[in-house]
């Protein structure tokens, strides 16, 4: 199956014109009609547009140039890519609705060394995005001991007793819970969770531990 023809059945299981997916992707109709009918090699940024929108709305594209819909309420992200994918979600996600993250499990050195050059990146827009709200809040737990703040230009953080911390991160933020292992290959691994239900019992969970929590001395 050639990527138009992938397109072509993701449209089908959406029950979307290609005139509905080219405004959604920010594209014309003759440009996704002729991706379609293998008229033109779309360039990557394209294509990449085309995925983003079906992957926000449930559909997802799989190896040999498959298409399925996404499980309801549960997405699995992988490797460098995943997790700055995770990071956009993140910061799309605050920069609409304001409100509160909390992460626990957290060594900022993993998290730099898998991120990258991307790290300085996604640093300084929540910096600067903290900066220019007053509705967002960051709570971050990290061993005790541990005087690595990177981004406490923006996040608060505590110590959380040796005995306690287990260095798999879980975020709540929103209705949204994402639990990492950076122990899989490729790493890291992210669940991401979008059920209530479930990000309720872990956000009461970490409400508990910021409670007995210390603040960091440097």
């Amino acid at each position: 199956m050639s990527v138009g023809r992938q397109i072509r059945a993701g449209r089908g299981l959406l029950k979307w014109s290609s005139a509905l997916l080219a405004e959604k992707a920010g594209l014309t109709r003759d440009t996704i009609n002729k991706i379609e009918d293998d008229a033109v090699q779309p360039r990557e940024g394209t294509v990449a547009d085309i995925v983003r929108v079906f992957d926000e709305n449930g559909v997802e594209f799989t190896d040999n140039f498959g298409v399925r819909l996404k499980p309801q309420g549960v997405e699995v992200l992988v490797g460098h890519d995943g997790l700055c994918r995770f990071f956009d979600g993140v910061y799309e996600h605050i920069k609409k609705h304001g409100g509160l993250i909390q992460v626990t499990g957290v060594d900022e050195d993993v998290f730099t060394e898998h991120l990258g050059d991307y790290s300085p990146v996604h640093i300084q827009r929540m910096t600067e995005l903290v900066e220019a709200r007053k509705d967002i809040k960051v709570q971050s737990l990290i061993r005790e001991g541990d005087t690595n703040v990177t981004c406490s230009d923006y996040a608060e953080y505590r110590w959380l007793p040796k005995d306690m911390f287990e260095p798999v991160p879980f975020y709540v933020y929103g209705d949204c819970l994402a639990i990492m292992s950076f122990q899989t290959i490729p790493a890291p691994t992210i669940v991401l969770h979008k059920i209530p239900a479930i990000t309720n019992s872990y956000k009461k969970q970490f409400d508990a531990l910021w409670k007995i929590s210390k603040s960091v001395r440097s």
